[in-house]
């Protein structure tokens, strides 16, 4: 016994002992600690700090969702053919082309033009929001919705630069100025009145909201300066010295608004991404509609069948007589069937929720961006012939340049961004419907309009932030209007009705405003 007491203890011992060898080796000295191990983890930190933006870079190319693989070349042209019926008004592509390059241009022709053109932009337009999806699909969702405004707006930049080009400076503002206003009231408008028919209330981030209305209050302000600028210094400074300082000035406020962007971006895709995503704790949920209560029985009727019986009722009496207790017993039979039915709903609605969403592209890759390039070459070589033939449409009076650009030129830029936003909002994605919508309008206000401004500065054309005034004080109204609608971060039918019948008031009021020529008398190519 003595010795197998000894031979545990002596095994224990050594146990033990190995034990402390190989923590020992696991854990090295102090000194080693200290000159060994610590600057290589810091230089480890440094490095992953240092590669930090191309990390960012490549989230941002991550799709929230699986994609699936591609489909063949077939089927994404026969994507492309049978993807919309407004496909149909491709047809006025040529026939556009035809009547520009072939009949005479007098004036009724060129009203046939101005017609063709603006059908044919907007299957265009429509394509190119399709193809932008596509691409979106494919990376996250933040980058996603910068692609969406920015080829959104891409219809408007082209006719804005060929606008300007043939120095139709008054179409140019016109239609920057009515492509905010109709992304603001129109757009935004039928976003909250379609999903409005769906829910109650419809929640969206706040703080991402009124950081929008933020930037689109300085773009205005920087609107509206030169405006006052000529109103108070009309009477003291000699007409040519005027024009050359509202001209120096509105150079210099586009670059501030273009560093503003340059900021604006940043923010939303590095600093502050978390900001644009869904899953962000500051949007405020949506409530759908209660439903309707049920009309109530009255309580000496009672069912009967087919034969004129009497239908067992609810209060039948137990086994032992007492009707209350049959009632208890029914009601308490009828509760528990509704909760395992309940049960049942609720796991068939998380169950394709709980197994990863995998999203189905229309087209591949290359043929999307060959798609891309195709359509833009159409749309610029299309809107090259409308905008030439405004003034054939405007020469009888019985429509005015601002009305043409306030309105039209930007149903035709926005007709995409339209479909996508009010069907994106009766899905319950408001805060995807209010990127498009007011983010597009964020990008003409602080990148368009000052980058169309430094382009005319370049080429030597007049473009400057003056502003037809009353064009600009619409401007400002509207800002503020939509202002006071988001501020709760909730929405409803009822705030998109008031959005979409100012944007009628706009229209109508800007079917009779003749415009103001004084203000551009010295700012003429």
């Amino acid at each position: 016994m003595d010795e197998e007491h000894f031979a545990r203890t002596q095994t224990a011992a050594i146990g033990r002992r190995t034990t402390f060898d190989e923590a020992a080796i696991q854990q090295p000295s102090r000194r080693s600690t200290t000159n060994g191990t610590t600057p290589v983890t810091r230089a480890t930190s440094r490095s992953s700090q240092r590669s930090n933006p191309l990390q960012l870079l490549r989230a941002l190319t991550i799709p929230n969702h699986k994609v699936a693989d591609p489909p063949s070349l077939m089927h994404g042209i026969k994507a492309i053919i049978m993807g919309s019926w407004l496909n149909v008004l491709l047809v006025f592509i040529p026939v556009s082309w035809a009547m520009y390059l072939a009949l005479p241009r007098t004036q009724q022709n060129q009203t046939l033009t101005f017609v063709f053109a603006f059908l044919a932009i907007i299957p265009l337009a429509k394509l190119l929001a399709f193809a932008t999806d596509e691409l979106s699909m494919r990376v996250g969702q933040t980058l996603a919705g910068l692609m969406n405004a920015t080829l959104g707006n891409a219809v408007e930049l082209i006719v804005a630069i060929i606008a300007l080009v043939h120095c139709e400076i008054s179409v140019v503002q016109s239609s920057l100025v009515g492509s905010i206003l109709s992304n603001l009231l129109l757009v935004l408008g039928m976003c909250f009145f379609a999903g409005g028919t769906r829910f109650s209330e419809q929640g969206f981030g706040v703080s991402v909201t009124q950081l929008n209305s933020s930037l689109l209050t300085i773009s205005v302000i920087a609107v509206l300066l030169p405006a006052a600028f000529h109103f108070v210094g009309d009477s003291t400074i000699a007409d040519p010295k005027e024009t050359s300082d509202i001209l120096s000035l509105s150079h210099g406020v586009a670059i501030i608004l273009l560093f503003i962007y340059g900021c604006f971006l940043v923010f939303q895709l590095f600093s502050h991404k978390d900001m644009y995503n869904d899953e962000h704790g500051d949007i405020v949920a949506s409530t759908k509609y209660k439903p309707r209560p049920k009309k109530e029985k009255k309580e000496g009727s009672e069912k009967k069948s087919i034969f004129g019986w009497p239908k067992a009722s609810s209060t039948a009496v137990a086994a032992n007589g007492d009707p209350a207790t049959a009632t208890a017993t029914t009601s308490s039979d009828s509760s528990h069937s509704e909760t395992a039915q309940g049960d049942v709903e609720a796991n068939d609605t998380e169950g394709p929720h709980a197994e990863e969403e995998v999203e189905q592209p229309q087209m591949s890759v290359p043929l999307t961006v060959g798609l891309l390039v195709v359509v833009t070459v159409l749309v610029a070589v299309t809107a090259e012939f409308l905008v030439d033939s405004i003034d054939g449409v405007t020469k009888s009076g019985a429509i005015s340049k601002e009305f043409v650009g306030l309105i039209l030129l930007p149903i035709v830029g926005n007709a995409a961004e339209h479909v996508t936003a009010v069907t994106v909002s009766v899905k319950d994605k408001l805060t995807l419907s209010l990127g498009v919508a007011v983010g597009s309008s964020i990008q003409i206000a602080l990148f368009v309009i000052p980058f169309i401004v430094t382009l005319g500065w370049i080429i030597g054309k007049p473009m400057s932030l003056l502003f037809d005034p009353f064009e600009s004080v619409v401007l400002f109204l509207s800002v503020i209007v939509v202002n006071y609608t988001v501020q709760d971060g909730k929405s409803n039918w009822l705030e998109g009705m008031v959005l979409m019948c100012l944007y009628v008031i706009v229209a109508v009021v800007f079917w009779y405003y003749p415009g103001v020529q004084e203000l551009s008398s010295g700012l003429t190519c």
